[in-house]
């Protein structure tokens, strides 16, 4: 079984709104019997963490296009995207890009 992790979550660039407009948030993901992965962590955070308007955050299983996401500073395409195993002290940052004009 996986043990609890935790995690240094960041919304910017206008994603905080949807989060009770708080940037950052130290979250211990729950014991499971497979380890924590980028698309279970969007699930939890849908699931646990999102205030308003989930259609702005994610689409299907992922981030919404335009939402860049950074893991420990490094593009989330280069360390695998959804498949990513989450490892305890990591860093995700989600970055909203869409700006209304």
């Amino acid at each position: 079984m996986a043990a609890p992790i935790a995690i240094h979550l960041e919304f910017g660039g206008g994603a905080e709104l949807l989060f009770g407009s708080v940037k950052e948030h130290h979250v211990t993901l729950p014991n499971q019997s497979e380890p924590w992965d980028m698309k279970q962590l969007l699930v939890w955070i849908r699931g646990n963490m999102l205030k308003e308007r989930p259609e702005l955050f994610v689409q299907g299983d992922t981030v919404r296009p335009g939402i860049l996401v950074l893991i420990n500073d490094a593009d989330w395409e280069l360390m695998g995207e959804l498949e990513y195993e989450l490892q305890d002290k990591d860093n995700v940052v989600f970055i909203s890009t869409l700006h209304g004009g």
